[in-house]
């Protein structure tokens, strides 16, 4: 198989990250979701919390930012975090361990950004994952153990902070269809559909 690095974006809930880590396991290629923290904390020496609050803290820092007529952080040097406030130094690492992984090879990359980071890398592919919010709801409480009374306002509270944290980190909007090269919608089609759709096109279409 031809390198193929294949990131996925996706609502909270939808199942994303099981349509992922199945898609990686069939593919038999790396994983990163999670392990992205690990790898940009031990890189920078910067504590894996930091990283997993990165989108709590840049919404935090929007409105200020946007007072003072800051640019986001894609307009920025990438190769110097050192003069970037540490929220926008958080992103710069995570951009640059994604490029690296992606470099070494084929793997399945969900969020982060990553479809951003890699818009211009011809073997990346572009998946959003979205769902019904009841349907959401529903895996929020089984998979994740969220008081059923306050799941609903639990998720669209993620998926605005996700929101706010990509639009502000890349200055696109999050969830738009033209970005991404596929888009499923996880209740109708199905998660083990998705995942052999994809499976299926990148072993017909990425043969060396």
């Amino acid at each position: 198989m031809k390198r193929t690095i294949i990131t996925i974006s996706r609502q909270f809930g939808s199942g994303g990250r099981t349509i992922g880590a199945q898609l990686a396991k069939e593919l038999d290629i790396p994983f990163y979701d999670k392990e992205l923290i690990s790898l940009a904390a031990k890189k920078s020496g910067i504590e894996e919390r930091i990283f997993e609050n990165a989108d709590k803290q840049a919404v935090s820092s929007l409105l200020y930012s946007l007072s003072m007529g800051m640019y986001n952080v894609s307009s920025s040097v990438i190769d110097r975090p050192d003069v970037l406030p540490l929220n926008d130094r958080v992103f710069i690492i995570q951009h640059n361990v994604i490029r690296d992984l992606a470099e070494k090879g084929s793997c399945v990359i969900v969020g982060r950004c990553a479809d951003y980071v890699l818009r211009e890398d011809p073997d990346a592919v572009h998946v959003f994952i979205h769902s019904d919010l009841e349907n959401r709801v529903r895996r929020a409480v089984e998979d994740y153990q969220f008081p059923g009374e306050k799941a609903a306002a639990s998720i669209q509270k993620a998926d605005k902070r996700r929101a706010a944290y990509y639009e502000y980190y890349t200055g696109r909007r999050w969830g738009r269809m033209e970005q991404y090269d596929f888009a499923f919608n996880s209740d109708r089609v199905g998660l083990e559909n998705v995942v052999g759709f994809l499976r299926d096109w990148v072993l017909r279409t990425r043969q060396d």
